[in-house]
């Protein structure tokens, strides 16, 4: 197999059984701003094509540096942690989890697992996939592409942020913000 076939695969079944899993989702009992969210899940979409090699190839994208055939291997194997993570963090929050922007019912500020880490750990693990893709991949295209992942999640997880803090109370969720990072782990040093 070569790597760009394992990235779009490795891609390819993480985006299949995250939407076969959503129907596995609580009823949601507000749900704000679905266009933007659209806008969201579009940059996320488009973005996350563009980091893999078969996109690049497909545009013809020059090469801006290349990793190798095995730096291409290992870093393709590098986007799993990131797809597990994303799973880890969705099963954790269980019927709480929604692919847009809504309030549950028995919604609550989740801070345990990888909720403890970061506030999103989806989009961490998906930044940390579509990093490793683009690097791997080398182009301007796998460069712009990382580009609108990050956008897109900013853009949701902005959304999201909104929500929770107004629905669930401002003291919850300002001191769970204040505590946890949004995206990248602080690392502390032992003792």
């Amino acid at each position: 197999m070569r790597p760009a076939a394992l990235f779009a695969g490795c891609w390819g079944i993480w985006a299949l059984s995250w939407a076969a899993a959503a129907r596995w989702s609580s009823a949601p009992v507000l749900r704000p701003e679905p266009e933007r969210v659209r806008v969201a899940h579009a940059l996320l979409a488009l973005g996350a094509f563009l980091t893999i090699p078969l996109a690049s190839a497909w545009m013809r994208a020059p090469r801006l540096w290349d990793v190798g055939r095995g730096g291409a291997y290992a870093l393709a194997l590098l986007t799993i942690p990131g797809f597990a993570f994303t799973w880890w963090a969705r099963l954790h929050l269980g019927r709480l989890w929604s692919g847009a922007v809504t309030l549950k019912a028995s919604h609550k500020v989740v801070d345990t697992g990888p909720y403890a880490w970061v506030r999103h750990p989806i989009y961490t693990g998906l930044l940390e996939a579509a990093l490793v893709s683009a690097v791997a991949t080398g182009t301007v295209v796998s460069a712009a592409g990382l580009g609108l992942v990050a956008l897109g999640i900013w853009l949701k997880a902005r959304l999201e942020e909104r929500l929770l803090g107004s629905a669930l109370g401002p003291g919850a969720y300002r001191a769970y913000r204040q505590r946890v990072p949004m995206f990248l782990p602080r690392w502390r040093r032992p003792g």
